[in-house]
């Protein structure tokens, strides 16, 4: 088979495009730059110059394609630019739709997230959830603005497209706000955990054996969650403690205190430019907020089985920890 795969360059879609290369299909990507493609033309992916914000560029590429990933976001927290993350993420799903049915592709797979439904509470929801609170961050908007306004309505049209929706994805080479804060945990210098934030943790390689999988056996016009086991940030690094004798953080800053700060902090970036989890999004994105949903669907009709926590979360450990030099059992300070 040839697949059209969107954000191969990046975290899920890099591992997504592994997948399909090591399963014997054809695989072909469009890069912004294709000289710092080099990844994936090693794999075997066949490289265009492309960009999801630029339709035509796609035409190409995509012509004559068995199916299509269209994985590629901006996620970035606390981000000043609003602007050009709804053009990424909306105006640019609506070009890789479009062009999906222009082309007439027998079947394509959306990388939505969990994060449409923005906090949920603390409920483990499902794929039928919707959220009536509002949006903490612009990255929760813009890709429920994709999904609902977008997709959905282009699939009720007709279009043969299954929905997939990560939780928190995890893993090696994770450049999240919440991977930085893992990786300042190893390095000892993580001294706040936010309180009662919590998230479904997903491994990667899980998360992108989904997306094969909902391709594969995912029925058109349904929405899968492809989210790992519920947890909170602070449990997970009190069980890091407990699992590789890295110190959990002492100090656990209350949602209300973390609500209160990100409202000064709202006021100190009209002078001074902040971002990630110290912008006023950031800290808002971690007060108490949880994001969890049900993967129940997705085991059922798709067969996903994700890893354990220990085990994935273990995997990830060990390989920063090598890459950053820090012995077993310590941080660095």
């Amino acid at each position: 088979m040839r697949y059209f795969i969107t954000g191969a360059t990046g975290f899920i879609g890099g591992e997504v495009a592994q997948q399909l290369v090591e399963a014997g299909h054809d695989v072909v990507a469009i890069a912004r730059s294709p000289e710092r493609a080099g990844d994936l033309v090693k794999l075997g992916v066949s490289v265009h110059q492309g960009d999801i914000t630029d339709k035509e560029s796609m035409r190409g590429p995509m012509t004559g394609a068995d199916g299509v990933f269209h994985v590629a976001a901006w996620y970035e927290i606390g981000i000043r630019d609003v602007a050009r993350m709804e053009r990424i993420n909306v105006e640019g799903t609506r070009n890789v739709l479009e062009l999906m049915r222009e082309l007439a592709i027998p079947k394509g797979v959306y990388t939505s997230t969990v994060g449409v439904f923005s906090n949920t509470h603390g409920q483990l929801v499902d794929e039928t959830y919707r959220h009536a609170d509002g949006f903490i961050n612009a990255y929760e908007r813009t890709k429920w603005q994709a999904h609902y306004e977008v997709a959905e309505p282009m699939i009720r049209d007709g279009l043969p497209l299954v929905i997939v929706m990560p939780g928190l994805v995890y893993g090696p080479g994770d450049t999240s706000l919440l991977g930085e804060m893992l990786i300042e945990w190893l390095q000892g210098r993580l001294r706040v955990a936010p309180g009662g934030a919590g998230y479904c943790w997903a491994h990667v390689e899980d998360t992108a054996r989904g997306h094969l999988l909902a391709m594969e056996k995912g029925v058109p016009g349904e929405s899968y969650i492809i989210a790992g086991e519920p947890a909170t940030f602070a449990e997970v690094v009190q069980k890091g403690e407990e699992w590789f004798g890295i110190p959990a953080p002492r100090i656990t800053v209350s949602p209300g205190v973390a609500r209160a700060l990100a409202g000064v902090l709202g006021l100190v970036e009209k002078v001074v430019p902040l971002s990630g989890a110290y912008s006023a999004e950031g800290l808002r994105t971690v007060a108490g907020v949880s994001y969890y949903g049900s993967n129940a669907k997705a085991r059922r009709e798709l067969g996903f089985d994700p890893r354990p926590l220990e085990e994935g979360l273990r995997a990830t450990v060990e390989h920063e920890m090598a890459r950053l030099g820090i012995q077993p059992g310590r941080g660095t300070n």
